[in-house]
């Protein structure tokens, strides 16, 4: 279990650009503790339901599995005004 914090840790940190962390403020310090749990909390709920309906993968698994979706969202302009939103995922 502990891999596993570790590593979903060191992810977090490269894809939420909070590395490298210099130590040098209080402030900075509190911030990176507390966008680093708050991610990993986030990271362990969507595990915990996955393990529910059966899916067992490390988040570096889940990483690779989400990596190919895709969603875009195409704003037209209509002539009365409106915004009209179509969202595609793939």
């Amino acid at each position: 279990m502990l891999t596993d914090l570790e590593s979903v840790f060191r992810s977090l940190k490269s894809e939420l650009g909070l590395r490298p962390v210099f130590h040098h403020k209080t402030d900075r310090v509190s911030g990176h503790i507390f966008i680093s749990v708050l991610a990993y909390h986030l990271v362990h709920t969507l595990r915990f339901q996955l393990k529910a309906q059966g899916i067992h993968l490390s988040w570096n698994g889940l990483r690779q599995k989400l990596m190919g979706q895709d969603r875009v969202t195409v704003q037209l302009k209509r002539k009365d005004g409106k915004t009209l939103h179509i969202r595609k995922t793939n």
